[in-house]
């Protein structure tokens, strides 16, 4: 059975700057099918809690997503495109970059499939408490904002509320239901727990590339 789902042939359809797409033949328990996979870096992102007790607020921020064509409320999350990049790593990131804060103490909520019907993409979720503003020399090394992320809000939520937002229907965000849910059972993890990240298109940019490369510019 270990080699039921064996790899026949795999074609490149489409090979975009945070993503590809891929078509693979492959074998299955009643003859070969046909798949097609979209391709991912893996991604990390961030429940940043303040607070103790009753008194615990997450942080959510509210950001335009285009293939849904709306506004979502969600964690800060990014794609983890550098070349040897570790998820606790881009997830420090991510929360700087997005929420302008940093956490000295962290925590693994889980791992979560985000589509895994079409898409490869794993994301780690971690857990940031002892949350602090970014000092002034901190914020001015960060980019700048572009597209979407400009007009990016965020706001500390109570995280029984943010808890029963999922239970509404206000947070859509598969990544962001999984973290609250993760919150709201009390998940506290090493971070040091191995990353089941499967990831083909890290594989195939990364090849010859420099620690920190930008894989979205590889070809």
């Amino acid at each position: 059975m270990a080699d039921l789902y064996r790899t026949l042939s795999s074609d490149l359809l489409v090979d975009a700057p945070i993503l590809a797409l891929r078509r693979d033949r492959i074998s299955t328990a009643t003859g070969e099918a046909t798949r097609e996979v979209v391709e991912h870096f893996g991604a990390a992102a961030v429940a940043a809690v303040r607070g103790g007790g009753d008194n615990r607020e997450v942080l959510l921020i509210r950001q335009y997503r285009r293939p849904v064509g709306r506004y979502l409320w969600e964690l800060p999350a990014g794609i983890l495109d550098l070349v040897g990049e570790d998820p606790l790593t881009g997830a420090q990131r991510e929360l700087a970059e997005e929420a302008g804060v940093a956490a000295s103490t962290w925590h693994l909520l889980g791992d979560i499939a985000t589509s895994p019907g079409t898409s490869e993409e794993i994301c780690r979720i971690f857990l940031a408490e002892d949350v602090r503003p970014l000092t002034a020399q901190e914020s001015d090394a960060l980019p700048e904002a572009e597209g979407e992320e400009a007009d990016m809000t965020h706001r500390w939520v109570p995280v029984a509320e943010a808890v029963d937002m999922v239970r509404r229907g206000e947070v859509e965000n598969s990544i962001a239901v999984a973290g609250l849910l993760h919150l709201a059972v009390g998940t506290r993890r090493e971070v040091t727990e191995p990353f089941a990240k499967t990831s083909a298109l890290s594989d195939r940019r990364s090849v010859g590339q420099e620690p920190g490369t930008d894989m979205k510019h590889v070809r």
